[in-house]
């Protein structure tokens, strides 16, 4: 009995993975800008406090293209402050190319 008994569409499957990938590193990459812009304002969405030195003024989308496929980034705008994240500086663009040649 060497029937087969499941057959896998390979390429569904990676698809699927993929997306499944993508998703998890965009929600991955958003959320530390989220708090980030929360300890930049001085408080919480929709949080009212004296201590507040900024408002949220909504998101901005920015592209990120990954191995996984492109991913959108909401990036926070602010008002009374300049957000710039941490994580990379403004409008950082590396190619694949770059990486893969290291000095020795």
């Amino acid at each position: 009995m060497s029937a087969n008994i499941v057959s896998v569409d390979e390429e569904s499957l990676k698809s699927g993975l993929r997306e499944l990938v993508r998703k998890t590193v965009q929600e991955t990459l958003n959320a530390p800008l989220d708090e980030e812009a929360d300890g930049m304002v001085g408080a919480e969405r929709y949080e009212r406090t004296a201590a507040r030195e900024a408002y949220r003024s909504g998101h901005y989308k920015r592209r990120l293209v990954t191995t996984s496929g492109e991913i959108v980034l909401d990036v926070p705008e602010l008002r009374g402050a300049t957000f710039q994240t941490a994580a990379s500086p403004p409008r950082l663009r590396v190619l694949p190319a770059a990486l893969e040649q290291e000095d020795p």
